[in-house]
């Protein structure tokens, strides 16, 4: 049943590719053929790109769910708060869960430990779902984790979701599918909503990173529409199980969920697009967009008067920013869908141009970029020991958008100031609020006194200069 789920998430995502361009797509600069199969990473060697960890990213949100890994204690450390979705509520999500399976387990087997496990979350934490997460060691060894789950949800009389997505099958963009499909198939069209409007939306791929989502929320309400189910930013289980009564679904800024909002409009007929809150422009247009797939003329006023005002509150408040970066060239050093986020921000921001490291393309569910990330990380490293880069950039200076960890050791080596906004960011960008966040940031990150401080030479250094 996962192999037959696997391979018709990746049937949907090419008859998606074919369907938007009309030809096979090209990554890494190099022409794929069709019907070549995608990249899978090794167990062990995914280094949080794997299927597993795509698949807590979008589930991991859910703030009222119990998340229970089952595999070595390795697998839940590897993604265990790995991402700054928040909540304004529920906090079990946040628990590290795991059925931390040793030798003995892996050779006899672990059902009982699994059914163990299962039954002490559910007398400790009453929650109203466990969701169980396969990963590449019981996956390897042939648990029913299928079985299992519906045994115990007989048993129980809570509803136990297996998650069949270890890491070995593919990328994280294929695991965020597989994640979808789990909710289309086990969540949503469960139950129904209390009251509808004419105005209920569902956001689809929008995981609350720093609170981005209640400032879209704001936005929402100002124009008189109402989000029915979060995607799973911020979300509680029982509301995305009445997702389908929904009257719009917005795709938030990634296609892995495209999937989802496509087989939702075959089975329950509702119309989604595609849209992003990064950026002024790109925040009008998808409120716009809301309001014309509702019908109604009166929000869709409230909407021009709202994105008027905004846009020139905006343009107001960022001048000062802009006299200062205006001219200042940006790295983009970013993954997937942040590559367009982030030139939305920062050419709103008031910068001219911007230098992404990849156009990646999508290919089989998963980003096919491999080599070439790792050849153009060797490239930069290269260019950053010997001083060349920074160098060549000087007169505009150069300013880093970065994922977090070890990557933004090459900035700092280089005295370079840089902007942090990968998943484990604090700050929200999102929204018209967020663009001006963004250019306040840039323009703190550019003149803090501290790059003048690096730069200068060490007393021990100007000390020997002097005796030479």
């Amino acid at each position: 049943m996962q192999n037959a789920q696997i391979q018709r998430i990746r049937r949907d995502v090419r008859m998606e590719a074919a369907a938007a361009n009309g030809k096979p797509k090209e990554s890494c600069g190099t022409k794929i053929p069709k019907g070549t199969p995608c990249p899978r990473p090794a167990p062990g060697e995914a280094a949080g790109g794997c299927s597993f960890d795509g698949a807590q990213i979008t589930l991991l949100p859910i703030a009222d769910a119990a998340h229970l890994v089952h595999g070595p204690i390795a697998c839940l450390g590897n993604s265990w708060e790995s991402r700054g979705s928040l909540s304004s509520g529920p906090e079990l999500s946040a628990y590290g869960l795991s059925t931390d399976l040793e030798e003995q387990d892996i050779i006899f087997g672990s059902e009982r430990k699994l059914r163990e496990s299962i039954l002490y979350i559910v007398n400790r934490f009453a929650p109203p779902v466990v969701f169980v997460y396969t990963t590449c060691v019981t996956a390897l060894i042939g648990e029913d984790i299928d079985a299992v789950c519906k045994a115990e949800t007989e048993q129980l009389g809570v509803p136990v979701i297996p998650v069949n997505s270890p890491g070995f099958v593919g990328s994280k963009n294929l695991g965020t599918r597989l994640a979808g499909d789990v909710l289309l198939q086990h969540v949503i069209g469960r139950a129904e909503p209390e009251q509808t409007t004419p105005h209920d939306i569902n956001l689809i791929g929008e995981y609350n990173i720093a609170g981005e989502l209640w400032h879209i929320e704001q936005l929402l309400q100002q124009i008189g529409i109402r989000i029915l189910s979060r995607i799973t930013g911020d979300g509680r289980f029982r509301e995305i199980s009445w997702a389908h009564r929904a009257k719009v679904n917005m795709v938030v800024c990634s296609r892995a969920l495209l999937g989802l909002a496509v087989q939702m409009e075959r089975k329950y007929g509702i119309p989604y697009f595609e849209g992003s809150f990064y950026g002024a422009k790109e925040t009008s247009y998808s409120l716009r967009q809301i309001a014309y797939l509702t019908g109604d003329r009166e929000v869709e006023r409230k909407v021009d008067k709202l994105a008027a005002r905004e846009e020139l509150r905006l343009q107001r408040e960022l001048e000062p920013y802009r006299r200062l970066l205006k001219g200042k060239r940006v790295v983009l050093y970013t993954g997937g869908v942040k590559n367009w986020v982030c030139h939305y921000c920062i050419t709103g921001a008031g910068n001219e141009g911007s230098w992404g490291r990849h156009q990646q393309e999508y290919c089989g569910g998963c980003i096919a970029d491999c080599r070439a990330y790792w050849r153009l990380m060797l490239i930069i490293s290269r260019r950053v020991v010997r001083g060349r880069f920074s160098r060549r950039y000087e007169v505009v200076r150069l300013i880093w958008s970065l994922p977090g960890g070890v990557i933004c050791i090459w900035p700092l080596k280089e005295q370079i100031p840089f902007v942090d906004i990968n998943q484990e960011r604090h700050t929200a960008y999102a929204g018209y609020e967020g663009l001006l966040t963004l250019a306040r940031q840039l323009a703190y990150s550019l003149e803090h006194p501290v790059w003048r401080l690096a730069a200068k030479q060490a007393p021990w250094e100007e000390e020997s200069g002097n005796a030479d």
